[in-house]
């Protein structure tokens, strides 16, 4: 078989000695000690496609381990291409948040092999994600690192707590298995010992290994001693220029850490190397200094403030120390001699600028170059790698021909930028451009001595001495050409050094010679290395190990440290406050102090371990008491991660409910809504009032509610149910004739055309006993058409008969008198709409002809004049007892037509008025019998009931009433009730934490699967008013013989009805009876609000009163409170700067102000403007919320920042700053143009924290707490309206939306460079800035200023970029409509609407159009469509007012020929 030369490089087969140490692996625990580049990951693959081939390999993971991250995707990546197995790479960047569960279980179960750096997997053991008896091999690369604290270690420590049945097979491997040379025998057995395995060399096949692995030529390469001075280097230099000796101590540079390293780096490279690190090393930090300068400056700026400092400070931002300046200057000065120029050939640095060191490196470097020459230059530090790749390229004897780059790891200081260590992608692009030839010398640091897969070099030099055998084993091993060299540099007269490489060479064969002939045998257990300085054996011995029985995972001395910088790291802090940390006190006996952020009483905050003998091992002891014990308070979870601060997807809520996955509910929901409207065998009659008087009577398969409303003038009542007792002999004619008079109401009153299904309710005449009267129904019956019988009707019939006129059916008339004295051949009045023909008969004449047919009419006979009817379509009807429109309008207008045309209806006055009162009645019947079988089903409180069929009425076209009003005051009772919860619930939670959890709790998907759960969906009201088709039928008769009415009916709602009516379902149980309703029926609903009982119950008197400092004196005085728990005020101004043991930061009392004024400010405004929309509660919600308002009120009003405990510079001097700008706008500039400002956030948190002490310290009474908040927030309160314009962004979106363009967009950029933040926003509109670059404090500002002015000139006739004169969006979009299938367009705009506003970005034109749209929609308040006859909606639209335009003609005939067919049914029938 020819095998292709593509495929072959990724089909590797195993040498002998491969296979020979596979064989022994496959044996027992193994350690494979080869060379670098002879194959050692190959030989894994082939045991990890072994292991995974057998039965103590399923259903287990095999996990190979590395060192560095740069390994990760290297190793991930090989065994991909040589196995079939899954194979998935984790590292610090890829890997899941350990609290996300659910991702890591689905790893593992899509996953055979996980490559990962070792601490992610130690990790996944400490939170028991995965246990040791799960794993059925592990690989650990570069297996010498398993000593001390190394990850590995600790993994080997959890492996050996695993009994021995179930502990995975070893396999280590590693170029260098003997750490300390001197005492080899020992240093191999503790690698043994600690990694359960034993070290093994090739025996059989060593020939053929010598071959793969070929030994460097070994060459010491000595260089004079450095000089004292370099007399050719220019003597102004850097260095003495910059004085940094003499910096201010207020500028934050650590020159004594900085000219250390500077003396380090003119010994090894000489005076240019030594001043481009200070260069780069200042210039850095420099740069830094003046950035936060400038952010600090600027931040808290008004928009013109902002933009005056960009114009006037464009080179130097205000408040920049002048030293910082000076030095800027300094530095600017020495760019062209250090810095690589965009343009031409950088500044070359002669051999004379160099160290010995440097030039024997250069001659040595050129001696030996060739075409295809490749080099790694070996240093100890990061910075003397990056300034001598440098050099190398700059030396006039190498420029030509070496291309040099570092390569270093990734370091631990994040502050620095030239001298910190590379990320993991940049280092792959280095080794990347090192494989490709693009560079020829790497100057590295120990991270390219081992793990990464490098080209055999042709040279290896070790520019700093070796100080490891490790080192020195790994780095000559990057040398395996048959003709490379590796060198030693060594400093003449460095004796030590030099015996401490020979030592190294000549002890090689000798060490290798311990391990090479020896045969697997058993191990003993674990033991740390001997002689290890840091750890104590006793130590050791006397560590303890904490298992959490529920869930297995694991505490340990090595880990405990971490988990608790971990928790420290996630407490929430603002830019003023630095990083939260334990710290640390004491020698041999440690005690560890928490930061005060952390909600726990000052006991629990400090822990003081055991005593050790060791500084290190006491602070692990007293960490491991500390974590232990924040485990029992729960401050930790019970897999000890932070609690409820995890980011994975929450399946539980804050009490541990599970909450159903909703994934796969679909955005349409099909369901099963209750509804009353049954046939049945038992009927039900309920008497219609109208004004107190019996009209009718309703019949129905289901007893239903009495009810009220007032409709046309008219207040309409129901009683109670009866039974309707039929005659047996007749039952089934009675119903018959009683379905028929109905169906003849509907068609004179409401549908003007005929019914075919089965009806479910019967409008009937009653006796005055309240019995239904069958002879009237059968007469009108008879009758159904009206009658032509004129006879009798008289004046007493006038303003109460009603007819119709036979050519235009559907319209019915009320009788105003019989005209005698008019007939068809009476010439009509002037004005009138006859008056352009000579006779009324005339003008009929040619309105009446279809087709070439006149009608017949009489010449002679009465007139008959009538106003007219508009029949009742719509059920819609008013919750606030509107009276609504009157039967016959004040003015009515008068119509004369014929008699003989005319038929009257055989209907008497009071039931044909309840005919067309019915739709609305029906309407009402349905709500109240959904609401009260909701409330019975849901086991809901006594929620009023009008509030309760609005909380479950969903949106409609046009609905006079819906949920959105009560979902937006549920959405704040939701959130309060959630917060209240939290806070008591959690006391030893910080706001983090409790932000985390009312995320869950008020989260969508919680609310649709607690929906879902209780099956909401099937009390919902979601029906169209519109009743041009009668809805209230069965789909057949066969219902009338089922046993038991479903009493359901098929219905389609968006999923997000849902959660829009559990909330509105709280705020309907708020609105009826407060806070304490509200509870109740959030326990009934599932909501996690902890349960039923009032607030003052649950959480009240649990606080030692004390006596409030008088340094709130003033402020109690301006609330009108007086607080009796003096703590709670201390605890609301303390900012989390300022650390005090004697109270926590305002936090936690923040986290709860800010839900509890959202609710007083959405309970105002639901209050005081009953017609406000959703849309515009939100809105006047969110002006009154802001930061700028609350800022404003905690200034103004209460003086807080006069109260505020803070201990940082920055923030006070900002907060001073910006008061006079808080104490000067008003009250309208706030709520209209506060997003303009941007205050300190300290002053917004410290009014929601005070608001919140507030409710704590009332005993959570919520109504004196809001009482409280009206009375303070007055003055803001008071401006607010529901017309309040929206903020500039969604003014524009609105308006262009409305304008068709849809290409428009933001674009960000900077007003300065050093600022290295985007402050600048523009709009553009096809391709031209009609807006801006406008700058501001910040990013969000800016887009408001830039929208404001893009609004201004688009809509300025008068300006060059007026949108009708720019923009071709409307041309294009009819050219794209042409060629544009409908479907395909329906199905762009569902897309459209169905994205998140979050994932979409208005930094494109397709992102701004789409969310353009969804904000015009949310502002013009989008209801859902009418479920019911849209097609019969657009046929004829009230089929408009009887007059010359009265209908098309081909609609008239057809009504006219469906009512001749359907009387001459009636008469075959007869």
């Amino acid at each position: 078989m020819t095998l292709a030369l593509d495929e072959l490089s990724d089909t590797l087969l195993p040498r002998r000695y491969q296979e020979e140490i596979f064989v022994r692996a496959q044996q027992g625990n193994v350690i494979a000690a080869l060379d670098t580049g002879s194959g050692k990951t190959f030989i894994s693959t082939l045991l990890i496609k072994w292991i995974a081939s057998r039965e103590v390999g399923r259903d287990k993971i095999i996990v190979f381990l590395v060192p560095k991250v740069a390994l990760v995707q290297q190793q991930g990546e090989f065994i991909g291409k040589q196995t079939t197995l899954r194979v998935r790479q984790f590292s610090g960047a890829t890997a899941h948040d350990m609290g996300d569960r659910d991702g890591w279980k689905k790893e593992l179960e899509d996953a055979d092999v996980f490559v990962m750096t070792a601490q992610i997997f130690l990790n996944l053991i400490t939170h028991s994600h995965l246990g040791i008896d799960k794993v059925s091999l592990i690989v650990f690369d570069e297996c010498h690192h398993t000593r001390k604290n190394h990850a590995y270690n600790g993994i080997m420590r959890e492996y050996f707590q695993s009994p021995v049945g179930t502990r995975p097979k070893v396999f280590g491997m590693t170029a260098s298995p003997i750490w300390n040379p001197k005492n080899a025998a020992d240093s191999l057995a503790t690698l043994e010992r600690n990694l359960d395995a034993k070290v093994i060399a090739v025996k059989e096949h060593a020939d053929e290994l010598s071959g793969h692995s070929p030994k460097p030529t070994e060459l010491i390469q000595t260089y004079p001693t450095p000089p004292a001075t370099y007399p050719e280097y220019p003597s102004k230099s850097l260095r003495t220029r910059l004085d940094l000796e003499n910096l201010p101590p207020e500028i934050d540079i650590a020159v004594e850490k900085i000219l250390t390293r500077y003396e380090v780096t003119l010994f090894s490279l000489g005076p240019f190397g030594a001043e481009l690190f200070l260069y780069m090393e200042v210039k850095q930090r420099v740069t830094q200094l003046i950035q936060e300068a400038a952010d600090n400056s600027m931040d808290y700026m008004t928009p013109s403030q902002y933009a005056h400092s960009v114009l006037v400070s464009a080179a130097a931002p205000v408040n920049v120390h002048p030293k910082l300046t000076e030095l800027e200057k300094t530095l600017e000065a020495f760019r062209d001699f250090f810095d690589t120029p965009e343009v031409g050939d950088p500044k070359e640095v002669p051999l004379g600028w160099c160290s010995p060191k440097v030039r024997k490196l250069a001659e040595t470097l050129f001696g030996r170059y060739t075409q295809s020459f490749q080099g790694i230059i070996f240093v100890e530090q990061r910075h003397i790698a990056t300034c001598l790749a440098v050099m190398l390229s700059r030396i006039p004897l190498l420029k030509h021909i070496i291309r040099s780059e570092q390569l270093v790891g990734h370091g631990k200081d994040a502050a620095k930028v030239n001298t910190k260590g590379m990320g993991t992608r940049n280092q792959q692009d280095t080794v990347k451009m090192f494989r490709e030839r693009l560079v020829n010398v790497l100057v590295a640091t120990s991270v390219a001595e081992e793990g990464l897969d490098f080209p055999a070099c042709d040279l290896v030099i070790r520019f700093d001495p070796v100080q490891h055998m490790v080192g020195y084993v790994q780095s000559r091993g990057r040398a395996r050409h048959k003709t490379s060299t590796f060198i030693i540099m060594l400093q003449e007269g460095a004796q030590s050094q030099e015996e401490r490489y020979l030592q190294f060479s000549q002890s090689e064969p000798h060490l290798k010679q311990v391990y090479q002939q020896r045969e697997i045998t058993r191990k003993g257990p674990m033991e740390e290395e001997e002689g290890e300085i840091h750890d104590d054996p006793a130590d050791i011995a006397e560590r303890e190990r904490y298992v959490v029985p529920s869930t297995g995972a694991v505490l340990t001395y090595t880990s405990a440290i971490g988990l608790l910088n971990h928790l420290c790291s996630l407490i929430p802090r603002d830019k003023f406050t630095p990083m939260h940390v334990p710290t640390y006190e004491g020698d041999n006996a440690a005690t560890v102090r928490l930061p005060s952020s952390l909600p726990l009483p000052a006991d629990l905050l400090v822990y003081e371990g055991p005593p050790r003998r060791s500084k290190k091992e006491a602070k692990r002891a007293a960490a491991f008491l500390a974590v232990k014990s924040l485990h029992a308070l729960s401050v930790f979870d019970d897999y000890l991660l932070p609690t409820k601060s995890t980011r994975g997807r929450e399946n539980e809520d804050s009490d541990g409910v599970p909450i159903g996955n909703v994934d796969k509910v679909p955005d349409m929901l099909d369901v099963q809504v209750r509804d009353p409207w049954v046939q049945n065998r038992t009927l039900w009659l309920h008497v219609v009032h109208l004004d107190g008087r019996p009209a009718a009577g309703l019949v129905t398969g289901t007893p239903l509610p009495p009810v009220e409303l007032v409709a046309s003038e008219l207040f309409v009542s129901t009683d109670e149910p009866r039974e309707v007792v039929l005659d047996p002999r007749h039952a089934w004619s009675q119903r018959r004739v009683m379905e028929d008079y109905t169906r003849m109401g509907l068609w004179w009153c409401i549908t003007g055309r005929g019914i075919t299904l089965p009806l479910t309710c019967y409008l009937v005449p009653i006796k005055r006993d309240g019995k239904i009267d069958f002879e009237a129904i059968e007469l009108a019956v008879l009758n159904q058409f009206g009658s032509w019988n004129w006879e009798g009707i008289g004046e007493e019939h006038y303003g109460h008969l009603m007819y119709i006129n036979n050519k235009e059916i559907g319209h019915p008339l009320i009788l105003h008198s019989i005209r005698h004295d008019l007939t068809p051949s009476s010439t009509p009045p002037e004005g009138s709409r006859e008056a352009a023909f000579p006779t009324y008969r005339a003008f009929w004449t040619q309105k009446y002809t279809r087709k070439g047919r006149a009608p017949f009419i009489r010449e002679d006979g009465p007139c008959i004049e009538g106003y007219v009817l508009d029949r009742n379509s719509s059920s819609a009807y008013s919750l606030d007892n509107d009276v609504g429109a009157p039967f016959l309008s004040s003015n009515p207008t008068t119509v004369i037509f014929p008699l003989d045309m005319c038929r009257w209806a055989v209907i008497p006055e009071h039931v044909y008025r309840t005919f067309f009162l019915l739709p609305e009645l029906c309407h009402r019947i349905t709500d109240v019998w959904r609401a009260r079988e909701a409330r019975i089903a849901l086991k809901l409180p006594p929620i009023a009931e009008d509030l309760l069929i609005q909380a479950l009425t969903l949106p409609t076209t046009t609905a006079r009433f819906n949920n959105q009003r009560l979902e937006t005051l549920g959405d704040s009772v939701l959130k309060l009730a959630a917060v209240v919860h939290l806070y008591n619930k959690y006391p030893h939670r910080h706001e983090g934490q409790l932000d985390a959890m009312k995320r869950i709790s008020v989260a969508n998907r919680t609310l649709l699967a607690r929906a879902i759960e209780r099956c909401l969906e099937r009390h919902l009201s979601g029906e169209s008013p519109s009743l041009r088709m009668w809805r209230y039928t069965a789909p057949s008769k066969d219902e009338l013989f089922a046993a038991r009415p479903l009493r359901r009916s098929a219905r389609r709602f968006p999923r997000k009805s849902m959660q829009d009516c559990m909330e509105a379902i709280l705020g309907a149980s708020f609105a009826t009876a407060g806070i304490d309703m509200a509870l109740l029926a959030g326990a009934a609903l599932g909501v996690s609000f902890g349960g039923p009982s009032p607030w003052s119950i649950r959480y009240g008197l649990r606080m030692p009163k004390s006596e409030p400092s008088p340094l709130f004196v003033t402020l109690q005085e301006t609330l009108g409170y007086t607080f009796e728990h003096g703590q709670l005020l201390l605890e609301a101004v303390s900012h989390p700067s300022f650390a005090s043991t004697d109270s926590s930061s305002y936090q936690r009392l923040e986290f709860l102000g800010d839900a509890l004024i959202d609710m007083v400010v959405t309970d105002y405004l639901y209050k005081k403007f009953p017609e406000a929309n959703s849309g515009q509660l939100s809105w006047g919600r969110s002006r009154a919320v802001c930061a700028t308002a609350l800022a404003s009120l905690a200034v103004k009003r209460l003086q807080l920042h006069q109260l505020l405990l803070i201990n940082n510079v920055e923030l006070s001097m900002a907060i001073s700053k910006y008061v006079p700008v808080l104490e000067e706008i008003s009250e309208d500039e706030v709520i209209l143009t506060g997003w303009k400002h941007d205050p300190p956030k300290a002053l917004s948190d410290v009014f929601e924290s005070v608001m919140g002490a507030l409710l704590v310290d009332c005993d959570y009474n919520y109504d004196k707490a809001a009482a409280v908040i009206e009375m303070v927030m007055e003055d803001i309160l008071v401006k607010l309206r529901p017309d309040l314009p929206r903020d500039p962004v969604s003014q524009l979106m609105v308006w262009v939306a409305k304008a068709g363009c849809t290409c428009i967009s933001f674009a960000k950029s900077q007003s300065r460079p050093e600022l290295r933040r985007h402050d600048c926003m523009a709009v553009i509109v096809h391709d031209i800035a009609v807006a801006g670059p406008i700058p501001a404090p910040n990013i969000s500002m800016a887009k408001g200023l830039a929208a404001e002015e893009a609004r201004r000139v688009l809509d300025d006739p008068e300006s060059p970029y007026y949108l009708p004169r720019i923009c071709v969006c409307g041309k294009e979009k009819e050219e794209k409509e042409e060629a544009m299938a409908v479907e395909e367009e329906e199905d762009a705009v569902e897309i459209e609407l169905d994205m998140d506003k979050l994932d979409l970005n208005d930094e494109t034109t397709e992102g701004f159009a789409t969310l353009a749209r969804i904000t015009l929609d949310e502002v013009e308040q989008p209801v859902l469509p009418a479920e019911d006859d849209d097609a019969d909606d657009q046929e004829g639209e009230d089929d408009e007012e009887i007059g010359p335009e009265l209908a098309v003609e081909d609609r008239e005939a057809s009504e006219e020929l469906e009512v001749e067919e359907m009387m001459m049914h009636m008469d075959v029938d007869a």
